[in-house]
């Protein structure tokens, strides 16, 4: 059987996995408790699957790095149907459900099997991403450089241009770099996909660069495609043991990967927000029902929201 990221019926059934687990994370938003609002959203990710007609492998799954619950590389879900990879994040951003903020979105890429990067032993990857106008922007310039040239390309000054930075201090020569050339930074502590796509549509922000987590940026990257934004990456190990790792599994640690290295086929990406962010209400009771509100993007057609209403008790 052959997987058809634009059939609609299929990607609903995705949603369905997104909605659930943003549902079951919301009843510990504001909790204090980031591992109740990933172990939450990961039990029902995994009970969702049970019933969404495709056999699929986890190649990219949250947890490995700090410990949370997660969905495992190599976990096998579905029900049968077309083989395909998923990355997946059960919440992008759960210490910001846990302190009741803005921006946690439940998430994850659908792509054939064999198409997603598969970043091994490093958990971060120095990544780049805007707009497709911004299509010569690149890694291998300086980042004052990558400014000039996409101020350029959007016919815009650099003093306009809106810079996402996660704020760690892996990432302070960034935040240094843009402000000396001119541009406005965008400082962000957590939401990586979020800003991700964000810059990916322009949304508010013309570029992200920074070192973040791989197993976001190769999630992230189907996204990017389907929404015709640009996307580099390299692999940015933080610790002597990840290089040591990454050189035993012969990863190169200095090679740009291009957005067709991170997602090589056509996919789907699915989010659902479990606090407001991206233009979508978080999770919400309206009267008798629990409402979700969803974003699909394919590729092949424009983003599609969806909003469900879900009875309360279900």
């Amino acid at each position: 059987m052959h997987f058809e990221p634009t059939d609609r019926a299929l990607q609903d059934h995705f949603v369905r996995v997104t909605q659930r687990a943003a549902i079951a994370a919301s009843r510990f938003v504001g909790s204090g408790d980031k591992d109740a609002v990933d172990g939450a959203a990961v039990q029902a990710m995994r009970e969702a699957f049970e019933t969404v007609p495709v056999a699929a492998r986890v190649v990219v799954g949250e947890g490995e790095k700090d410990e949370a619950p997660m969905l495992y590389v190599g976990e096998e879900l579905g029900a049968g149907g077309p083989a395909v990879e998923v990355a997946v994040d059960p919440v992008d951003g759960t210490r910001l459900a846990a302190e009741g903020r803005d921006g946690a979105v439940a998430v994850m890429s659908i792509a054939p099997a064999g198409a997603f990067f598969d970043p091994g032993a490093v958990f971060y990857t120095e990544k780049l991403i805007t707009v497709g106008a911004g299509a010569s922007v690149s890694l291998e310039r300086s980042l004052t450089e990558n400014l000039s040239v996409l101020a350029s390309a959007l016919g815009r000054p650099v003093s306009e241009l809106r810079v996402a930075v996660q704020d760690r201090p892996r990432n302070r020569r960034y935040i240094e770099e843009a402000e000396a050339a001119g541009a406005r930074v965008l400082a962000f502590v957590d939401g990586d996909v979020v800003e991700s796509l964000r810059a990916a549509t322009g949304d508010g922000v013309d570029l992200l660069i920074g070192i973040g987590g791989a197993p976001e940026g190769v999630l992230t990257a189907a996204a990017v495609a389907a929404s015709g934004g640009h996307m580099q990456a390299r692999l940015a190990p933080q610790t002597a043991g990840e290089r040591q790792r990454a050189a035993a599994a012969g990863q190169s640690l200095g090679g740009i990967l291009r957005l067709s290295d991170l997602v090589s086929a056509a996919g789907v990406f699915v989010l659902t927000a479990v606090t407001e962010g991206v233009g979508r209400r978080g999770v919400h009771v309206d009267g008798d029902a629990v409402v979700t509100e969803s974003i699909v993007i394919d590729g092949a057609n424009p983003p599609r929201t969806i909003v469900w209403r879900h009875p309360l008790g279900d």
